[in-house]
């Protein structure tokens, strides 16, 4: 299969994609660098049945093994709080419910600490629906003792051992002000606080930042606060030929370097977007080109092999199309080709990326309006799965060594069983860009969705078990899209239990099909692919040869 420095000259670039994978070639390690995190919204969510429902099928099926969320310590899990005699008391009781919940269901958590509980909060009601209160510590000793006592909690509770897989996070976007009434100088001494209180109690225990928002192209958090005067907005014709760079990133790692502070992980949230948060309102609301994730990502990889920390671990601890929990495009097909083709893109350069979010149980703007909202989440919140589901889906039936990639497929055999998997995708080339957000209603995600023109994917498998199944499906407009399944049932406001039943049914129901190696243990299979499609084959190696 040939390499993606070096993609495969087609017979007519316009119309086939041709594949040749060996399935006893050679290989090398594949990371699932894509389902190790997944994000969630607030910890009290965290507690309902559905949310929880939700989770422990997107474990199942799509292979996540970290789960991230804010509000640890917001008030409605009442963790901390200050008596009237001025006496500090902890409580963990809502924080093990959910934490003893997701062990069970064999995921842990990556600790988001923060944002400040309501008795701590120089400021309180900052941001989102629930009500955050993102900002500093007015006692900086006093977090740190709710750092230290959390954790030493978690060690009596789960044992030391436990917790050294976890990942402990120093807040949430600390640059956007509605998440920091601070500085940066303000964040930078919070992560020193912090990161002393966690190897305080052991020193294998993995702390990072900044966790800060997306790439900007201009200097607007150059200084201690942004400066909206340093904003440029650009308008589609011109995004891409600016210079797009992670935030506070570089300043971060040298506030630990100097301070010789510790720094296991570093993280930041890459959308491809020239916005961070809808309450930002700044920016003309567009996506960058269809390569902004990757590209983010090398750049991320080049800037942390160049620093003080080269062994730093880098998580991107938030990812999606779009920052928006109101973008329509979540729902539809091509977020699901776009998340294909990014995580194609981003191979060997990070170790995690996370999506945003796993379930449509999320209140930042409160609750959904309807079933199809444009929720961030991979499942609505009567948990009909989104085509975005099935990428994850079938992104995890992808083995553990490489055969090969090319820009449309990423081909890969599981080193235990010998199963061979290919995904393989059309984004169409029409769009050049990361999918376009869609506001206010669906015209912008429609329009997107229909655009673009079938290819052609031909397939030469060899070295396949001789007479053995080979087993091919397609997601695509009409098999497991659930919004489109729902509007051929007349797009009901309120769906009955009946209709909910029937859209979970449809919404699983992607294309299969089946053929057959020859004697020799080769197969050349034709595949017709509707723009947005997704195909997952899958095969078994002849471990005779």
């Amino acid at each position: 299969m040939t390499d993606l420095a070096n993609p495969p000259r087609l017979q007519d670039d316009s119309e086939v994609d041709v594949l040749a994978v060996d399935a006893l070639s050679t290989g090398t390690p594949l990371d699932h660098y894509w389902s190790r995190v997944v994000g969630a919204g607030r910890a009290h969510e965290a507690l309902r049945a559905d949310w929880q429902d939700h989770l422990t099928r997107a474990v199942a099926d799509c292979g996540f093994e970290y789960v991230r969320f804010h509000g640890l310590f917001h008030d409605d899990m009442f963790v901390y709080r200050i008596d009237a005699d001025g006496n500090e008391i902890f409580n963990f009781q809502y924080v093990d419910a959910v934490f003893d919940r997701l062990l069970g269901l064999g995921i842990r958590p990556f600790v988001e600490f923060g944002f400040s509980p309501g008795d701590l909060a120089r400021e309180k009601n900052t941001v989102f629906w629930w009500n955050g209160h993102g900002s500093p510590p007015k006692d900086y000793d006093a977090w740190q003792r709710l750092i230290t006592r959390t954790l030493e909690h978690w060690v009596a509770r789960y044992g030391i051992n436990e917790l050294t897989h976890w990942y402990f996070e120093v807040w949430n976007e600390p640059n956007l002000d509605p998440f920091f009434r601070g500085t940066r100088s303000e964040y930078l001494q919070l992560y020193a606080v912090s990161a002393q209180a966690v190897k305080a109690v052991d020193s294998r225990l993995r702390v990072g930042g900044p966790a800060t928002s997306n790439f900007v192209a201009d200097q607007r958090f150059a200084g201690e606060t942004e400066d909206v005067t340093q904003h440029i907005v650009a308008g589609p014709d011109t995004l891409d030929q600016l210079d797009w760079n992670p935030v506070w990133v570089e300043a971060f790692l040298e506030f630990a370097a100097e301070r010789g502070l510790p720094v296991d992980f570093v993280s930041c949230h890459p959308y491809p977007t020239d916005w961070a948060l809808d309450e930002h309102g700044r920016g003309a609301k567009l996506t960058r080109n269809s390569e902004a994730t990757p590209s983010d990502l090398r750049k991320l990889r080049r800037l942390i092999d160049a620093s003080a920390f080269p062994d730093a671990e880098l998580h991107l601890t938030e990812w999606n199309s779009s920052s928006s929990s109101r973008d329509h495009t979540h729902d539809q097909l091509p977020a699901a080709t776009f998340i294909a083709k990014a995580v194609n893109g981003g191979l060997g350069q990070v170790d995690s990326l996370a999506y945003w979010t796993f379930t449509d149980v999320f209140e930042e703007v409160g609750a959904g309006d309807e079933l199809f909202h444009g929720g961030f989440g991979l499942i609505t919140l009567p948990g009909v799965v989104k085509p975005t589901f099935h990428a994850y889906r079938m992104l995890h039936r992808l083995g553990d060594t490489l055969l090969g990639r090319t820009t449309f497929a990423v081909a890969s055999r599981h080193s235990r069983s010998g199963q061979i998997a290919i995904l393989a995708y059309h984004y169409p080339p029409e769009v050049d860009r990361s999918v376009p957000a869609s506001f206010d209603n669906r015209q912008v995600a429609d329009l997107t969705a229909r655009t673009g023109s079938p290819r052609r994917l031909e397939l030469d498998l060899t070295n396949l078990a001789p007479g053995s199944g080979v087993f091919t499906e397609i997601l695509d407009a009409t098999h497991g899209n659930a919004i489109e399944a729902w509007r051929r049932m007349g797009s009901p406001s309120a769906p009955t239990r009946e209709q909910l039943d029937q859209l979970r049914m449809m919404a699983d129901s992607t294309h299969l099909r089946t053929a057959h190696a020859d004697r020799h243990g080769r197969l050349r299979l034709q595949q017709d692919l509707a723009p947005w499609s997704i195909c997952l084959i899958t095969a078994v190696a002849n471990r005779t040869s």
